[in-house]
Formats: C-alpha cells, sequence, structure tokens
C-alpha cells in the first residue's frame, strides 16, 4: 500500500512538473518591406511582439545577418500579455535592392524567430544614362 500511494504521489510530481509555465512570443508580423526608398532615408523600423504566455519572456540576444542591419531588443524581461519591440535600422547609404534577416533568441516556447527585411535604395541624384542617352539630339 505505502509502495502504492509512493508511486501516485511520483507520478502526481512528474505531472505537475511537465506543464511547467513558459512564455510564448508572438510577432505582429514577421517580414517588413521598405519597397523602394531614397538612399540616406531613414531606415529604422519597428516589429511589435507580444507574450502570449504564461511565464515572463526574455529576449536573449537578436543577430543580424550583415553590419549594414543593426537590431536592438528589449532589456527587461516581458510579462505576460504584455508587448514590446525590436527596432531594426537599416544603412540606407547603400543603392539597390536588400534582403536581411534578423534571428531573435529568447526563453519561448518558439525560442528562435526570423524576422526579414527587404526593399529596394534607390538615389534619385543619380543621373539615369539610359534617359540622357534618349533625349539626346542626334549628330551628324
Amino acid at each position: 500500500m505505502k509502495k502504492l500511494l509512493f508511486l501516485l504521489f511520483c507520478l502526481t510530481m512528474l505531472s505537475g512538473f511537465s506543464q511547467e509555465k513558459k512564455a510564448k512570443i508572438a510577432f505582429k508580423k514577421t517580414e517588413i518591406d521598405y519597397g523602394t526608398i531614397n538612399k540616406n532615408s531613414d531606415g529604422t523600423r519597428v516589429f511589435e511582439f507580444t507574450n502570449t504566455g504564461e511565464a515572463p519572456l526574455i529576449i536573449d540576444r537578436v543577430k543580424s545577418s550583415c553590419g549594414c542591419t543593426v537590431p536592438s531588443k528589449p532589456t527587461q524581461p516581458i510579462m505576460p500579455g504584455k508587448s514590446d519591440k525590436i527596432v531594426v535600422r537599416y544603412n540606407t547609404h547603400r543603392v539597390g535592392p536588400f534582403r536581411k534577416t534578423i534571428t531573435v533568441y529568447s526563453n519561448a516556447t518558439n525560442g528562435v524567430v526570423i524576422l526579414k527585411i527587404k526593399g529596394k535604395v534607390i538615389d534619385p541624384n543619380a543621373v539615369n544614362l539610359s534617359r540622357k542617352k534618349a533625349n539626346s539630339p542626334v549628330l551628324k
């Protein structure tokens, strides 16, 4: 009888541990399209998220795929039901299309989340040589 009670006690304890409360991170969107933007314009965008879990959410680190993209993360734990943001700053000094990823590491059940940014940087002051040639007079 004692062995049976001990076994039931152990099973109860194990089931209690398996139902540990966890954090869960839910982003409003995981991709931001900058569209077409001008060279040297504001490259800052915000990824908003909510802790939909039952434990405090801790963002361990946020890493970008290259040095032209600088992310910043919250420094304090995000309590259940609360929201916060990850700010991403892309260096718009480079002209041309871009696609970058930002990896978010946390204590959430979905511990690694990949965020994406994309767009195209143009230089409105650059001379369009094909247009200039089309408008040039023909010399004989």
